[in-house]
């Protein structure tokens, strides 16, 4: 079962117009003539006003059951109405009663049909009062005896037909109202979940656009970048699922979040590993592309810095980040059946990426010679040397970057150093100028731990 099957409303609704005759007046119309041919002794006028509205209101009774309302019909059953009123020479209460189910009427039609409504109404009653006038000579008395009173009966109980039929409608469209929006408030909780599976740069696109999605790809030159820990598979052997789940999830939450502030596409998670690319669907140039993604590569290698002191006071040590990027062409796309797709990259490039990934030493960010080329203006990088990597057959360059705050000393935003027992990492970039006197509070705190030590060492010693 798809996933709109299951997100499909339980709820239904039938169409009254498909069910229900939607002219009552009409029966009002048959009445009004044959009360007006009984209440003139079925005069000659009389019988061909009853003929000339029956037989067009007996078909409309015919046509259009179980048929929707449209214009035309519509317009059929006001002009009807208004001849009765018009013939009938405006007698107050007919006139009255008649007209307030053409009111009804007008108001149940669409706003650009009510004018022209309203308009065949009028023309229609002053045509037929003058013919009416002109054929008898004189007005009608039709203020007395039973016919206004029945007509207007009729059409009180027609009115109060058509306002309880809405009425239940409404009560009926409010309760499907608020279904749907329970069953909108499930599909957005259950597509804003589905989208943490996907990367934003796919799914918004389509959300958008709501553009067709289908097994495609292309040829395109994208910046690539593989990276793992070094050491988790050792690490995993000596520790429980759920610490090695805690570390991991910890790992992946910071490497996502780099990835995301840089642009990158988070193709996938591979155990311990991550793979992002630049290029595609949104490129900023190939050379920016490739920029963008050794700061990113460069920012994760620091925030590991800072994971691993946070993980060696837990106790687990010796945990490393390495990275592999290379730049070239690669085929990225759907890929898959039209059952299940994967937005992802195929291509020599991409294996190259994931052998210099391999190759790379503890903290080091090896990348080809390619995206050496395009970042070497920005970024200080050391030779590696040549590498003879799996499924090449040629040996392959590669070189190391360095990190940009290593030789800025004072200007550096970065203090990181490592000895035995000893610790400091300080990332003046995310400092907050409210911290910095409770900074300086642990650091005296800790030289004076460190004096103590040191006299007691000496104290030891001279012993």
């Amino acid at each position: 079962m798809s996933l709109l099957e299951t997100l499909k409303p339980k709820f239904s609704l039938k169409n009254s117009e498909g069910f229900n005759f939607n002219y009552p007046e009409v029966y009002v119309l048959i009445l009004s003539v044959a009360l007006i041919a009984l209440y003139f002794e079925f005069s000659a006028t009389s019988m061909a006003l009853f003929v000339i509205i029956s037989l067009p209101s007996l078909m409309i009774l015919i046509y259009n059951y179980r048929r929707p309302v449209n214009f035309w019909t519509s317009n059929a059953v006001v002009i009807l109405l208004s001849t009765v009123i018009g013939v009938m020479q405006f007698c107050a209460v007919i006139a009255l009663s008649l007209a307030l189910l053409i009111a009804v009427r007008v108001m149940m039609s669409v706003p650009e049909n009510r004018a022209k409504l309203l308009a065949s109404s009028i023309i229609t009653m002053i045509v037929f009062c003058y013919v009416s006038i002109t054929l008898r000579g004189s007005r009608l008395d039709c203020a007395q005896g039973f016919l206004p009173p029945t007509i207007l009966f009729a059409s009180l109980l027609v009115v109060l037909g058509q306002f309880w039929v809405i009425y239940q409608k409404y009560t009926s469209y409010s309760v499907v109202v608020g279904q749907s929006k329970e069953r909108l408030s499930t599909m957005v909780s259950v597509i804003s979940k589905l989208t943490r599976f996907v990367p934003p740069q796919i799914w918004q696109p389509i959300v958008k656009s709501d553009s067709k999605v289908q097994v495609a790809n292309k040829r395109a030159k994208l910046s690539i970048m593989f990276s793992d820990i070094v050491g988790f598979t050792e690490l995993s052997d000596s520790l429980s699922a759920d610490n090695l789940a805690d570390i991991l999830n910890t790992y992946m939450e910071v490497m996502t979040n780099i990835a995301n502030k840089h642009g990158a596409v988070l193709d996938k998670f591979i155990g311990d590993g991550m793979v992002c690319f630049f290029g595609e669907p949104k490129s900023n140039g190939v050379r920016q592309d490739a920029l963008n993604c050794v700061a990113m590569a460069v920012d994760m290698r620091r925030e590991m810095r800072a994971l691993r002191m946070k993980w060696r006071l837990m106790g687990f040590k010796g945990l490393y980040v390495r990275i592999g990027i290379t730049t070239g062409y690669c085929h990225v796309g759907n890929f898959g059946s039209n059952n299940r797709l994967s937005y992802t990259i195929i291509g020599k490039e991409a294996n190259l990426a994931a052998r210099l990934e391999q190759a790379a030493g503890k903290d080091e960010i090896l990348i080809s010679q390619a995206t050496y080329d395009y970042i070497c203006h920005d970024y200080d990088c050391k030779h590696a040397g040549g590498y003879k990597l799996k499924g090449f057959d040629h040996e392959v360059l590669a070189w190391k970057v360095i990190d940009p705050d290593v030789n800025k000393h004072e200007s550096s935003k970065w203090v990181d150093h490592t000895l035995p027992g000893f610790n400091l990492h300080l990332n003046f970039k995310d400092m907050k100028n409210y911290d910095y006197q409770e900074i300086r509070n642990r650091l005296n705190f800790a030289l004076e731990r460190l004096e103590k030590e040191e006299s007691a060492s000496i104290s030891n010693i001279k012993k």
